[in-house]
């Protein structure tokens, strides 16, 4: 059990710290744009952050047994947790379908190249491994917030039946 804390533990902190800057960074963003759309789903991918920030409650709780979890604590992984697992798969089939074909991602940044001056032009070149790369990365993300919410269920979990024990 120590070790799948370790684990979550890392993934709940790169999580919190990667995607926390994303939702702030990404909701001011759209403020800035007046984009609704673009504001809703800053609003709903924060729900990876809160999650996270739940699931540090918990590991508090485990590492301390007399610091008793909240249950609102509970409540944010659980439901929560379901919307970033949600979130996680999402991003896991876009990487997946990234890697397999990169061409919507290539044709995105050579319409992007487009927008630069001519000088520019020559030195943006984008090719498949750039659009397998971008793939690759998204499905890291995914994983890693999918293993982090399954973690944390199963820690949520076993903390509540050690603590019918007690």
């Amino acid at each position: 059990m120590k070790t799948m804390l370790k684990i979550a533990s890392v993934l709940t902190w790169v999580n919190v710290a990667l995607w926390g800057a994303g939702v702030v960074f990404g909701m001011l963003v759209t403020l800035l744009r007046v984009d609704l759309a673009g504001l809703l789903l800053s609003v709903l991918l924060s729900a990876i952050p809160l999650s996270c920030f739940a699931a540090l409650k918990l590991h508090t709780s485990i590492r301390y047994p007399n610091v008793p979890l909240s249950r609102e604590s509970a409540i944010g992984i659980r439901f929560v947790g379901f919307m970033a697992l949600f979130f996680g798969i999402w991003l896991v089939t876009g990487g997946i379908d990234l890697m397999a074909d990169p061409s919507p991602i290539i044709d995105g940044m050579m319409k992007l190249g487009e927008q630069l001056p001519k000088e520019m032009r020559a030195y943006y070149q984008v090719g498949r491994p750039f659009g397998k790369l971008v793939g690759a990365v998204v499905l890291m993300l995914g994983l890693s917030i999918a293993i982090n919410t399954v973690l944390n269920l199963r820690l949520l979990r076993w903390y509540y039946l050690n603590q019918v024990r007690r």
